[in-house]
């Protein structure tokens, strides 16, 4: 006769610990984990008073619905857990349900070490983020923790955000660094707020593509536009054309070009923005065009030192936060010139270093260059990326093609 095993039944509840009242008058919420008439409480990161935490244990709660479904999610991950063990002992629930004890941590704490984490690896605009993103939701909700993070606090956000004229794509950008330091700290997936929307998760918004192309046209008007010799106007707009004749190539990229990068008549570079994220980093190949060399010789540093830069910008030694700052300032330059040129020619568009990025894919694009080039090109890490970026580029494409059905009405 075979023995049965005997499933140990564990019962689980979201428990008020009246026995200790606080400062401010509130009681620690605890899940409460019964077995065998043992009883063991599990904290949580919230303190409510006798009302609000019944408040939080109605079916359908009309305040404090946020904590209520934190509290939910505490109480089912600990259920699926019995539910999983072949023999409920509390030393094997325990090891298994604390392994989620940073959902209490501090989502300000956390991003201002990743922060600093970014700081030293030199990666201070990201840094910046992180540090910019704590401060906004601190704002909105002060000492919040990751237990606080659902997708309804996360809608509150967003909202919040657009009603205070902040940009949907400041939000996507926030909450990107959020979503982070959440993989970082590996906070259970029972709590884990962020994906696909019919799953009823929290999908992070990405900005409007808004298109920042110029034709062929507009573009030759700008590199024949007769700016004043050795001004910084004559220097943007052949910084700008440099950009657009070399890849698409960004503002960071470009201050940290060096000698060494020619090599024939190719100008290789690796990506700031991608080099630390792959363990192969893409080195992007330029074809050195006579225009290319021109603004070389014209505004480059004469050497013959490999390690020298190209053009006289940054420097050795320099450090990322003061390398930062060049890079802005040569930004702001190449803009602000670059918008006035653009409103002198009677372009339409206020145009910036990043058109000439998007100049470059939709000019390739439209002259019928394969996608898989233009994405090698751009040093996209897969054509998909390409794809996307070049998506509003089609629809252009679309209306300008089909303008022939109607061509004799």
């Amino acid at each position: 006769m075979k023995n049965k095993t005997i499933k140990i039944k564990a019962n689980v509840a979201a428990y008020l610990d009246s026995r200790r009242v606080l400062k401010d008058g509130t009681y620690p919420v605890k899940i409460r984990v019964t077995s065998q008439r043992k009883r063991v409480y599990y904290p949580t990161p919230y303190n409510l008073t006798i009302s609000d935490f019944a408040e939080t244990q109605k079916k359908k709660p009309k305040h404090f619905i946020e904590i209520a479904e934190s509290l939910q999610d505490f109480e089912r991950k600990a259920n699926d857990i019995i539910k999983k063990l072949p023999v409920f002992t509390f030393d094997l629930f325990e090891n298994l349900y604390l392994e989620n004890r940073g959902a209490s941590d501090s989502i300000k704490f956390a991003l201002e070490q990743y922060a600093n984490e970014l700081r030293s690896e030199k990666r201070v605009g990201t840094a910046i983020i992180c540090e910019s993103a704590a401060k906004s939701l601190e704002s909105f909700k002060p000492d919040l923790k990751f237990a606080d993070i659902t997708k309804r606090f996360l809608v509150k956000y967003e909202n919040w955000m657009l009603e205070n004229e902040r940009s949907i794509n400041t939000v996507g950008i926030y909450l990107r660094a959020l979503r982070t330091v959440f993989n970082l700290a590996k906070i259970d997936k029972s709590l884990y707020p962020f994906g696909e929307e019919s799953k009823g998760l929290y999908s992070i918004p990405n900005g409007k593509n808004i298109k920042k192309s110029l034709t062929m046209e507009n573009i030759a008007k700008i590199y024949h536009y007769k700016a004043n010799t050795k001004t910084d106007e004559a220097m943007a707009k052949d910084y700008w054309i440099f950009l657009y004749l070399c890849n698409g190539m960004n503002v960071k990229d470009f201050c940290l070009l060096k000698r060494k990068n020619i090599e024939g008549k190719l100008l290789k570079f690796e990506r700031a923005k991608t080099k630390r994220s792959r363990k192969e980093s893409k080195t992007i190949e330029v074809s050195l065009k006579p225009q290319t060399l021109e603004i070389i010789k014209k505004w480059g540093t004469p050497s013959i030192s490999p390690e020298s830069y190209i053009f006289p910008h940054l420097y050795k030694g320099v450090t990322a936060v003061k390398e930062r700052e060049i890079v802005q300032k040569v930004t702001y330059i190449i803009n602000r010139h670059m918008r006035a040129i653009s409103k002198e020619l009677e372009i339409g568009i206020s145009v910036t270093s990043y058109f000439a990025r998007h100049s470059f894919a939709s000019i390739l694009k439209r002259s019928g260059t394969n996608v898989s080039f233009i994405s090698d090109a751009l040093g996209h890490s897969s054509v998909s990326t390409t794809e996307s970026y070049l998506g509003g580029f089609e629809e252009e494409a679309i209306h300008k093609t089909t303008d022939a059905l109607t061509a004799g009405f």
